[in-house]
């Protein structure tokens, strides 16, 4: 018997058991009448007869668990190729049943998905793979291996998974953003974080997540996903950033909107990276509306001002300071100052727009 992490099409061919990991692959012993029958259906150039072939094999070998597996993944493999998507995840899925933790069966699966362009299937199949992933780490030590060699194992294992493991998480992330549908796109994300703990995608997906529960108007999960979040990552500049526009807007939470808005001030004001400026400049904006509603005018005129100056290459972010500026100059009757910040943000295209007129329109009409 041969132990591949990949398969082979030559005179013998199946797939490994990597170690004793729990990423537990389909194995075929080389020159057994099974390995025979699939090397000639892999010769097979045309289709639709490589097609009859597998489902052929899968009957005569129904009773072999890893012949049957491998058969209804390599059909999988064909239907997609085929683009009969349906079929393809039928098969995919029997497969998986049989081997419920062979990474490369739940990677194709994935693909599947991906060419379904769905989107909860993506993420599910992904976090079936992560799964997998973190069980490399967590199995049992057998008690004739030493510390030193099954730490060897172990490291070599992920190792071996680790491409695999990275494709999941992108392929999760990646459904994730095409949603459209916010409901839908904070399920995929509350299945997606507990599944990837630390993942690279951290502050995107917090990001969105918060975006989410706002265009769903949910301000209590809102709070909720921000703070958790946080608590796995409280130097999360994005999270702080939507945290603190979240509480901005709610009259109960206004303290801990500046005290958010403060940490990424704190945290990325002095940078030179352009994303840190930028983050610094949109904390500013978000403190000076904060002091707007609590009637602290003379504090947020200095800090719209701070991030007007730092939004410059954000043309929609400069909006929102200049449209927040000039109503708090017409708060302190500061006309002229007040016109020539509505006037600039209502030569801007984005959501302020309309309103910076509207109000440009009523400060000009309060100085007659």
């Amino acid at each position: 018997m041969r132990a591949v992490s990949s398969l082979i099409f030559s005179g013998f061919l199946f797939f490994s058991l990597i170690g004793r990991s729990q990423n537990v692959k389909i194995v075929i012993p080389a020159g057994t009448p099974e390995d025979k029958e699939l090397t000639a259906i892999a010769a097979e150039p045309e289709a639709q007869k490589r097609i009859a072939l597998y489902q052929d094999f899968v009957q005569k070998y129904s009773g072999n668990k890893a012949a049957a597996a491998y058969g209804n993944w390599q059909l999988s493999q064909q239907y997609l190729a085929t683009g009969d998507t349906a079929k393809a995840l039928e098969c995919g899925s029997k497969a998986l049943e049989l081997y419920p933790n062979d990474l490369d069966i739940v990677l194709s699966q994935i693909g599947v998905a991906q060419a379904m362009q769905d989107g909860g299937k993506t993420v599910g199949f992904a976090v079936r793979g992560a799964e997998i992933c973190h069980s490399i780490a967590t199995q049992p030590k057998p008690a004739d291996v030493s510390d030193a060699d099954w730490n060897t194992q172990i490291a070599d294992q992920q190792e071996s998974a680790r491409s695999s493991c990275e494709y999941a998480e992108t392929a999760a992330y990646n459904a994730i953003v095409a949603e459209q549908d916010a409901a839908k796109r904070m399920n995929y994300i509350e299945e997606f974080t507990p599944a990837f703990p630390k993942s690279k995608f951290e502050d995107p997906v917090s990001q969105l997540a918060l975006y989410s529960l706002q265009q769903l108007n949910q301000p209590q999960r809102v709070e909720a996903y921000g703070e958790k979040a946080l608590a796995a990552n409280p130097d999360s500049v994005p999270t702080l950033l939507m945290l603190a526009n979240a509480y901005s807007e709610d009259p109960k939470q206004l303290a801990k909107a500046i005290t958010h808005a403060n940490k990424v001030i704190a945290l990325s004001g002095s940078s030179t990276d352009s994303k840190q400026k930028m983050a610094a400049g949109v904390a500013h904006s978000t403190l000076g509306y904060t002091y707007l509603r609590q009637e602290k005018y003379t504090p947020a005129v200095a800090e719209l001002k701070t991030a007007v100056a730092m939004l410059q290459d954000d043309p929609q972010a400069e909006q929102a300071a200049l449209f927040r500026l000039g109503y708090a100059y017409a708060k302190q009757n500061r006309r002229a100052d007040s016109i020539a910040a509505l006037q600039k943000a209502a030569a801007i295209e984005g959501p302020y727009r309309a309103q910076a007129r509207d109000m440009l329109g009523k400060v000009s009409q309060a100085g007659k």
